[in-house]
């Protein structure tokens, strides 16, 4: 519902239009497809593209995607190349009035005939509302590079459908079930002439951006947000609890002090799809700490600062470079970081979706299921964790090796593993524009960059 209100993707537009003022009015008809569907799709339907700055204050585009857009989408066109990229297909051969709106349960002609007259959509039954391909249609991407070069490249934004595809949750369990839990019991799904109705999906949405719930709620008033105070409080309290319980594990095995300290750190995701996914400025990392008894720190690896920067790691102090994927960490500047970097035509890293050819690093945590050696080209894993044989399906193993210096007696040792949605570069990259939306979403970042991260994921023991 805050889709269109979302302040990075506004500053996301904004520089996107300022690197490529030719290709504005493509770029607003692409970036309102999804994030402002009911305007977008009102001005197709009039011959006309979709527009995002002129349509912020048009209450129909700001009310994001409502609940009538999800369920008018039919299965026309589901899983094919051109239902993708907000591709989805809603019937306008139907006068308004007599339009089908779907859901799973059967609704009899009474209420049919009650829905039709308070509502003007027709309730249908389909089971298609429940299947990943509903949620592909906006949530798969493919963007293509603008540049002088004249090197065509297409390059895979976000596909956390076909992530999914390529595992095994593909049989066990759809984007719906994870994200819009069932209820156990019989529930009334409307408030009139409601009847119990079996596996109700909650309408939660549980995913991972509670760092924007959290600044929408902040910054109500200046965005324009609707929802009361205590509903986002209570989604951004439910995403946290989702992240902290049902996203990974973490277990230190083989802990032991021999001249050095070793320890092998194995990182579980319980994820359907790659973890991190989507939008390509998430990031999920390990920080690794060793103490001693005194509780001195004697090896540090991706601690993080209160502005967001990862110690240590080379492109959130250089934009021009990127951490390497690991299989052994010696140093507290090297941080095992899951994420995917983009470079431009001229092999220069950016995070310029149009700007962007290709993938340099794709390491994020594979989900169960997922074969590496056999991954299509926009679901890869690029760098060194597509050689590492410790890296592959639902997992990584990494090994610490500590010099621990004269320490003696007790040492602790900590594992955790954090996750930002937006990571340190791709918000400090948006203050060269100096517009005004840029602008805005970087003074709401800093400061609310010391909540920006949140644990994953924890293990410890101690080593006598």
């Amino acid at each position: 519902a805050n889709s269109a209100r979302d302040p990075y993707w506004i500053a996301s537009v904004r520089s996107e239009v300022t690197d490529h003022p030719e290709a504005q009015a493509i770029i607003e008809d692409t970036c309102s497809t999804c994030h402002m569907p009911m305007a977008r799709f009102e001005a197709a339907n009039h011959g006309r593209q979709g527009e995002v700055f002129a349509n912020l204050d048009n209450p129909l585009a700001v009310d994001g995607v409502s609940c009538a857009v999800c369920h008018q989408i039919s299965n026309d066109n589901f899983g094919e190349p051109e239902s993708f990229d907000g591709g989805f297909i809603i019937d306008t051969s139907r006068p308004a009035g007599e339009r089908q709106i779907f859901g799973p349960h059967e609704v009899d002609i009474g209420r049919q005939s009650l829905m039709q007259s308070a509502a003007q959509f027709v309730p249908t039954q389909s089971a298609h509302v429940q299947e990943s391909e509903l949620c592909a249609t906006c949530h798969t991407l493919y963007t293509h590079a603008i540049n002088d070069s004249g090197e065509e490249s297409e390059l895979a934004e976000q596909v956390p459908y076909f992530e999914w595809l390529h595992s095994d949750y593909r049989e066990t369990q759809s984007c719906q079930g994870c994200h819009m839990p069932e209820l156990d019991d019989d529930t009334p799904i409307t408030s009139v002439l409601g009847e119990p109705r079996p596996q109700f999906s909650q309408h939660v949405f549980r995913g991972g951006n509670a760092f924007m719930l959290q600044i929408l709620n902040k910054y109500r008033a200046e965005l324009g947000v609707t929802a009361l105070p205590q509903e986002l409080e209570r989604s951004a309290g439910r995403t946290e609890v989702f992240l902290g319980t049902e996203t990974a594990r973490l277990s230190i095995e083989a802990a032991a002090v021999a001249g050095s300290l070793n320890a092998m750190v194995t990182v579980e995701s319980l994820a359907g799809h790659k973890l991190p996914t989507a939008y390509p400025s998430r990031r999920v990392w390990l920080h690794f700490t060793v103490s001693d008894a005194n509780g001195s720190v004697l090896f540090d690896s991706g601690a993080l600062r209160s502005d967001g920067l990862i110690v240590g790691n080379d492109n959130d102090t250089d934009g021009t470079r990127y951490e390497p994927h690991y299989d052994r960490i010696e140093q507290p500047n090297q941080v095992q970081i899951y994420e995917p970097v983009l470079i431009d035509h001229t092999k220069q890293v950016t995070t310029g979706l149009l700007s962007a050819v290709r993938y340099i690093k794709d390491n994020r945590l594979l989900p169960r299921g997922f074969d590496k050696s056999t991954a299509t080209w926009d679901i890869a894993v690029i760098g060194d964790a597509a050689e590492d044989e410790n890296f592959g399906e639902g997992s990584d193993r990494i090994e610490y090796v500590v010099d621990t210096g004269d320490a003696v007696g007790t040492l602790s040792v900590t594992a955790e593993l954090y996750y930002q949605t937006i990571g340190f570069r791709w918000a400090e990259n948006l203050k060269k524009y100096q517009t005004a939306e840029t602008e805005r979403f970087v003074r709401y970042y800093e400061e609310n960059s010391e909540r920006s991260a949140i644990r994953l994921a924890e293990d410890s023991v101690v080593i006598t």
